[in-house]
């Protein structure tokens, strides 16, 4: 266990809300500021490979270096979301080297873009073998099925697990298996990332947490309430995820991260808050905090480290959150 006072990278953006993640500007192309460098063609080489199945059809391609960009149709979302993928600079030096991964969840209002426009996600991964997976996750889709939506489909829990998760593994060379994967996210997409990393036991050796909720139910369940009056408000056209006035209770213990710890046994841990006080940070550390005494009651080992500022991802985690996971993951 760590506890590492630093000071963040860059400028200090505790403007950035829960819901304020800064995912991306509507109007710049498909991957932010890289206009005029990609190709917008199915058949774009080298990725031509990329075919459709585990129920998506992609819609849409380009290749920006090393970034490749998808859209694809689902049946789960009712509109064609984005997913980026980086792969490693050597990634096609060989036809046979296989290559850990890392799924990287957006928080609320971002998008597949954000860490590539936002936190610069291609220079920290510089010269390391590992595939990072980008997904739209809506913009407080929660990295749920929702109770209720009046928008269409929008289960995000079953387009990224179901869906992304297989077609990624038949389509780049990838350790399809539990030592092959990571998770991790910021503020919803570290929520999204500990919700997932339980309920899918098998799926993730690794689960990273920047500056998400890890607790839902505390502080009169702040964390439920954001997630139905956010979800409501910009993403289920008044419908909830959990459900509103009544939780369905069932689904918020499924999804809880206290009260899955026996799911986080034999995983890396790693958990990042910062110690500024707002109406986004103030809840997310006081419920990491929880969370923390629950593991170390238990006996699971976790890194964690609360620094100064208050909701945004630092740079300097981020690149010692991904080191930390290609440490634990398969070699490539």
């Amino acid at each position: 266990m760590s506890n590492e006072t630093e000071k963040p990278a860059g400028n200090d953006l505790d403007r950035r809300g829960f819901l304020r993640s800064a995912g991306g500007a509507a109007a710049l192309a498909a991957l932010g500021g890289a206009a005029g460098l990609g190709t917008s063609v199915l058949g774009a080489a080298p990725a031509a490979a990329a075919s459709n199945g585990h129920g998506l059809t992609i819609t849409d391609h380009a290749v920006f270096g090393r970034m490749h960009y998808y859209r694809f149709a689902t049946n789960a979302i009712g509109w064609n979301p984005g997913v980026n993928v980086l792969l490693p600079d050597d990634y096609f030096q060989t036809s046979w080297r296989r290559y850990p991964v890392m799924y990287l969840l957006h928080g609320g209002l971002g998008d597949f873009r954000s860490f590539d426009m936002n936190d610069d996600i291609r220079g920290v991964t510089a010269g390391r073998r590992i595939i990072v997976v980008m997904p739209d996750g809506g913009k407080a889709g929660w990295y749920c099925n929702p109770v209720s939506s009046f928008a269409g489909p929008r289960n995000w829990e079953t387009f990224h697990m179901s869906q992304l998760i297989p077609w990624v593994d038949s389509n780049f060379r990838t350790y399809a298996e539990y030592d092959g994967r990571a998770v991790s996210g910021f503020s919803m997409g570290g929520f999204g990332a500990l919700k997932y990393a339980a309920k899918y036991y098998g799926h993730f050796a690794s689960v990273s947490s920047h500056s998400g909720p890890a607790s839902l139910r505390r502080d009169f369940g702040v964390v439920v309430h954001w997630a139905n009056t956010s979800s409501a408000a910009v993403e289920l056209n008044g419908g909830t995820v959990y459900g509103a006035p009544f939780w369905n209770q069932a689904r918020v213990s499924a999804d809880n991260p206290v009260e899955r710890l026996g799911s986080y046994h034999h995983k890396r841990i790693f958990l990042v808050c910062g110690l500024g006080d707002d109406v986004n940070e103030t809840p997310v550390r006081a419920g990491q905090r929880e969370f923390r005494g629950l593991l170390h009651n238990a006996g699971i080992p976790h890194e964690w480290h609360e620094l100064p500022g208050t909701h945004f991802v630092r740079r300097e985690m981020l690149q010692r959150d991904i080191d930390g996971a290609i440490a634990r993951l398969r070699k490539a």
